[in-house]
């Protein structure tokens, strides 16, 4: 009896192994569902979310000039930061009374790693900072949940109902509502006009009583806990000096109180200064909202604008849709208060439009193949290669899944990169099954040992060749900066696919011809006795 081919490489190994295996189909069904549900459930972005770390330090130094504050405070630390591992750019600004540093790690590095060591390297330090100095104060850059992913603008239908601060008072409830979502890192309102007492002071009076501002400061900074600088900006003779929150309940009490003495008779405020509440007009950023109407922008009305930053690594469009459904339950709510908001920007939906749009992309390419390959191969083969490749999609995306990548542009393209590669094996692996079907000795052998034999026999070589193409895209995880961050789903995930491609192969190609193809019979038979003597003496 004639014994069974015994397979030598790995691709017989394993085209044998599997090829009566029951568990075969089920395998293919769970690599196509563990490949549905990772679609599903890997957040998506539109790009990729890029890790840059670094940090300003602040130091005060009350009374000092920007010369001494650049020879005291930032060339020593610029000198000392310099020792951290990681720095690629340091920033030094000297002005009046306060030095500020800022640093720039290379792009890659570990934030939480790089805030830790700036922060020890500045409390280490703390030594060679002058006596009458402030506590440094440190700030990591955010960078990562600084871009918001969605903004929402807020605006008043009727000023005269809804002033500007009672529009910040109500849109800072539904930002604390907002900030409770899931994965939402950060909020923030941009263009609020907060409340505030506003004192107008006269210099023209002030003068008349001998009065220096200097006083009236010290009068009302002992009864306000938290009071903004001064702003030098003079109109007509007056002064706007700042807010003053808290300590006081009405304008009444501030007209009051007493902030100087001249001639044995107390100076009041009201005397010197017009004292009004009002908002935080020292503040002179502003946002405003502009309507179209007949392709003309018609009116602008000031707006207040909410933006939501997610955290890395989350799904932009799942955050999206919980904000939007959030904002849908205040709907109705708003407009009985007379007051509007538009979305501005949804980058959910411009991530989730970029993902199906790819998809949709990828399936036509698999379409393309599936016909070329019908007319080529034969409408069979076509279909079994055109089965390997969502099976290889379907491992990857699992695997990217799992070490924590998101769907971005970059991950798509890696995989569009690797289609024409991915069905490489595939089709060497049936070309040779074709081959071998149609060959003269065909009828004689079994099915089974035709389909490991043509498996085993192409092994060797497509192992070589996509084990050399994986190491073409190697290097490229090795590009430093932005450019590397940018790229890195490439050798993340090409290698992984790649890799993929040849145990799907390996595994699936035999399994499903032997289902799918018959042996030729007759024919070859007829065949084969005809060119009997010819090929005889060849072998």
């Amino acid at each position: 009896m004639k014994k069974s081919y015994e397979p030598k490489d790995i691709a017989g190994k394993l085209a044998k192994a599997f090829l009566h295996n029951p568990l075969t189909p089920l395998l293919g069904i769970f690599l196509l569902a563990i490949g549905f549900i990772a679609l599903q459930i890997t957040p998506r972005e539109e790009d990729p979310q890029i890790e840059i770390s670094g940090g300003t330090i602040i130091v005060a130094l009350p009374g000092a000039t920007p010369k001494e504050v650049e020879n005291v405070i930032v060339k020593p630390l610029e000198r000392k930061i310099r020792e951290i591992k990681g720095v690629e750019h340091i920033y030094g600004i000297a002005a009046k009374n306060v030095g500020i540093v800022n640093v720039m790690y290379y792009i890659g590095q570990n934030r939480e790693i790089s805030n830790l060591k700036l922060y020890d390297k500045v409390m280490q330090n703390m030594d060679l900072l002058p006596k009458n100095a402030m506590q440094p104060l440190i700030k990591p850059f955010d960078i990562d949940i600084d871009i918001p992913i969605m903004t929402v603008a807020f605006y008043s239908k009727d000023p005269k109902k809804v002033d500007q601060v009672a529009l910040f008072k109500r849109v800072r409830d539904i930002q604390y509502e907002i900030n409770r979502i899931e994965n939402v890192a950060k909020t923030t309102l941009k263009g609020a006009k907060k409340e505030q007492f506003n004192v107008e002071v006269d210099l023209n009076k002030l003068s008349g009583y001998h009065l220096s501002m200097g006083q009236i400061m010290q009068a009302l900074q002992s009864l306000a806990t938290t009071v903004p600088d001064v702003k030098d900006k003079t109109k007509n003779n007056r002064l706007v000096i700042f807010g003053i929150k808290n300590a006081i309940e009405s304008v009444e009490d501030l007209k009051n109180v007493i902030v100087a003495e001249y001639m044995g008779s107390p100076i009041y405020l009201k005397d010197v200064a017009k004292v009004e509440r009002g908002y935080n007009i020292q503040d002179f950023r502003s946002a405003e909202v502009a309507f179209k109407e007949k392709d003309k922008f018609s009116k602008t009305i000031p707006q207040l604008t909410l933006t939501i930053a997610k955290l890395k690594g989350t799904n932009a469009v799942v955050i999206a849709n919980d904000v939007l459904k959030r904002l849908k339950e205040y709907k109705e709510e708003l407009e009985r208060e007379g007051i509007g908001f538009i979305v501005t920007r949804n980058y959910g939906e411009r991530a989730n439009k970029a993902v199906n749009e790819l998809v949709f992309h990828l399936l036509i390419s698999i379409v393309i193949i599936a016909i070329l390959l019908a007319f080529v191969l034969g409408w069979k083969e076509s279909l079994i290669v055109t089965f390997t490749v969502p099976a290889i999609f379907a491992v990857t995306l699992f695997i990217a899944y799992l070490s924590g990548q998101t769907i971005n542009r970059i991950t798509l393209f890696a995989f569009l990169l690797s289609l024409g590669l991915l069905v490489d094996a595939a089709i060497i692996v049936i070309e040779n099954i074709h081959r071998h079907l149609h060959a003269h000795d065909a009828v004689d052998k079994d099915m089974d040992e035709i389909l490991i034999e043509a498996t085993d026999e192409i092994g060797a070589p497509t192992n070589i060749a996509t084990i050399a193409i994986i190491l073409t895209m190697i290097p490229m995880a090795f590009v430093g900066g932005m450019m590397g961050q940018f790229m890195k789903p490439i050798p993340q995930n090409v290698p992984v696919a790649l890799f993929a491609s040849l145990v799907v192969a390996y595994i699936f190609t035999p399994y499903l011809s032997r289902l799918m193809i018959k042996k030729p019979k007759m024919h070859h038979h007829h065949h084969h006795f005809q060119h009997d003597s010819s090929k005889g003496d060849k072998k």
